[in-house]
């Protein structure tokens, strides 16, 4: 993937170039002067469905999941 590193105010001009870019792939990685901050990457779509029950028994959820923690996890007492 090519990335393309574009300063903050350069990137609010030209931001529909810039969603032209991430379409085609481009990695952009935000920057404030020489320091980057943020990254705008192209969302990876999947060619296959996701299928429900597909790995049906592999996780388990124990009866308790759902009740309160006590009180010691909360407050750090042994």
């Amino acid at each position: 993937m090519i990335t393309k590193k574009i300063d903050v105010q350069e990137a609010q001009t030209n931001l529909q170039d810039l969603l032209s870019l991430v379409r085609e792939g481009t990695e952009i990685v935000l920057t404030e002067g020489t320091t980057p901050f943020a990254r705008v990457l192209p969302i990876a779509v999947s060619s296959m469905p996701r299928v429900a029950g597909l790995h049906a028994g592999a996780i388990w959820t124990s009866d308790d999941f759902d009740e309160p923690l006590p009180e010691n996890f909360w407050t750090g007492a042994a």
